[in-house]
């Protein structure tokens, strides 16, 4: 494990490339990602995350998917979760409890089954965003409540409920993402709202989670830094180290979004000078996906020993 480097990487297509498979080989990637672009078939998705397996020797090779449900679905292909969106469960929560805890479970058991059967190992879920009135619809339904303890609860039951169905979980968009007046893949979110009120709402649901990852957020909170993003500012991720209390791996969103806008190199270093422990690459742009590895340094004793600890999630 000790030669890998810190980074996750995407892949282009529904099989591995002769030179992915050689990238994978030459720069070992902490861990994979998978998309819809990947997913044509339950045998082919398996063969393909076998194989990336085997090139590392390792069954419990990091293999990440953002399956969501409701908009978010990339096993789209094999399984129909439009319909069961976080705002689906949030509602479900505050009507009727007991039903609430049956349906989730039994969506989460499902997709485990199938993430599974896939060879994949960590969803990138829960989104611990509270929706406010006049976020922007890149959350919207993704959240679960615009009530942070709400949030929080659902929060804590979806870790739980993938941890006993040997998944991992990344829980994102941390410090919070539902004030983003615009969408983080196409511009940078400017949040003006002082740190009291964020610490009282946007920061809650994050706090005392048993996530082993968490996802840092490309927007700027003006009244922590100006100007750096929250993936690319030492003082906010201080402050999820220190005020939400997260001490395990922290995952940079996508590295090619256009919500952080430098280079993929200089949004590369600058994330891990930040702070961040992995940065995320998700395209499968070959170019970009050499630049991204060859600036990422190799795993430090940290991040070995919460891989560790997210190997005994899978036994």
């Amino acid at each position: 494990m000790k030669n890998r480097r810190s980074f996750i990487t995407g892949l282009k297509s529904i099989n591995l490339s002769k030179k992915e498979e050689f990238f994978l080989k030459k720069y070992k990637p902490w861990g994979i990602i998978l998309f819809s672009r990947n997913i044509k078939t339950l045998k082919q998705t398996k063969n393909l995350t076998d194989k990336i397996k085997k090139i590392f020797k390792d069954e419990k090779y990091p293999i990440l998917i953002d399956q969501e449900g409701g908009r978010v679905n990339r096993l789209k292909k094999l399984i129909d979760t439009s319909v069961f969106s976080a705002n689906f469960f949030g509602n479900l929560y505050k009507k009727n409890y007991k039903k609430f805890l049956i349906y989730y479970r039994i969506f989460i058991k499902e997709i485990s089954y199938l993430m599974n059967n896939i060879g994949a190992n960590i969803n990138t879920v829960p989104v611990l965003d509270v929706r406010r009135k006049k976020s922007n619809n890149v959350i919207g339904d993704r959240a679960y409540s615009a009530d942070p303890k709400i949030v929080s609860k659902i929060g804590n039951y979806c870790i739980k409920e993938f941890h006993k169905n040997n998944i991992g979980t990344v829980m994102k968009h941390v410090p919070g993402h539902g004030l983003s007046k615009v969408d983080s893949h196409k511009h940078t979110p400017l949040v003006n709202t002082k740190l009291n009120q964020l610490n009282k709402i946007d920061f809650t649901p994050f706090k005392n989670k048993k996530s082993l990852f968490a996802m840092t957020a490309h927007i700027i909170y003006k009244d922590i830094d100006s100007i750096n993003t929250a993936t690319h500012s030492k003082k906010v991720i201080k402050l999820i180290r220190n005020k939400i209390k997260f001490k395990n791996l922290l995952i940079s969103d996508d590295i090619s979004m256009k919500g952080v806008k430098f280079s993929i190199k200089k949004n590369t270093l600058m994330a891990f000078n930040a702070g961040c422990d992995l940065v995320l690459h998700c395209n499968g742009k070959f170019k970009e996906m050499l630049i991204v590895a060859n600036n990422s340094p190799k795993l430090n004793s940290f991040i070995i020993k919460k891989t560790s600890q997210f190997h005994k999630i899978l036994s």
